[in-house]
């Protein structure tokens, strides 16, 4: 059991490095000196954000006068606007306030007096 306390406490530093993004020494690539203008750098990787992009489909374009002949069949507008009324929730006044908020002191352009 003491063995595995020493070692869970070997690997404390290594643990802690990796949960925060730190490289241990010795570990992963060197960064480049950012002051040396000699240094070997890796070629900038660019992918295009649309590069999975899949087009939905076709879409099928119908006649302008057929679409306005259904929508008078339908009924027209006002179809449209009845459908619309009978499902918007009943419009009921809000309650008024019991008593109107006190001024503020300092503000004597809201009714408060002035210091």
């Amino acid at each position: 059991m003491r063995s595995l306390t020493r070692i869970g406490l070997a690997l404390v530093p290594w643990w802690l490095g990796a949960c925060a993004g730190v490289a241990t020494p010795g570990a992963g690539p060197a960064h480049p000196d950012a002051l040396d203008a000699q240094a070997a750098v890796p070629p900038a990787a660019w992918s295009s954000p649309l590069a999975g992009y899949r087009a939905a489909g076709e879409v099928q374009p119908i006649d302008w006068k057929a679409a306005n002949d259904t929508v008078t069949r339908i009924g027209g507008w006002r179809t449209y606007a009845r459908e619309a009324a009978a499902s918007a929730p009943s419009a009921t006044p809000a309650p008024a306030a019991s008593s109107p908020m006190p001024a503020m002191p300092g503000h004597p352009h809201h009714g408060g007096s002035a210091r």
